[in-house]
């Protein structure tokens, strides 16, 4: 062989060599291309995930809030009973002398107000001198 067909063919597998390189190198800024894309697509849905994950921490939270401000209510309003209940029980306590002796005291008037009454009802009916003489004629 010649030197001139080593360069020809040196040549051809040079020529061979650079468009191999270029498809390999379109072939890969192509799968670059789409290898950039999807981590996009992949770094946009893991952002909304994210979002709608912290709106559901949120949500929950606000929720949790909610639910212990009228828990906090609930107790307030039965601490506000119960020391009105207790309030009222240790006045009776602190006068239950004079609560007792109110309550005989009704009773005496209602019996004394009954034996009244059933006094006038058992008098025999008189004349009107009668009444001005209280009886005595």
């Amino acid at each position: 062989m010649t030197a001139e067909s080593d360069n020809a063919r040196n040549s051809s597998t040079a020529q061979a060599k650079k468009t191999a390189a270029k498809r390999t190198e379109t072939k890969a800024s192509g799968a670059a291309a789409k290898a950039g894309s999807v981590a996009r697509d992949a770094e946009k849905s893991t952002t909304t995930s994210v979002r709608s994950a912290g709106d559901a921490t949120k949500r929950v939270g606000r929720a949790a809030a909610s639910g212990l401000q009228s828990g906090q209510q609930a107790v307030t309003a039965n601490a506000a009973k119960a020391a009105t209940v207790a309030t009222t029980a240790w006045t009776v306590v602190k006068q239950r002398k004079a609560i007792a002796a109110g309550a005989a005291a009704g009773v005496a008037g209602v019996a004394g107000a009954a034996f009244a009454i059933g006094r006038s009802t058992a008098k025999p009916a008189v004349g009107p001198l009668t009444r001005l003489a209280r009886g005595r004629i």
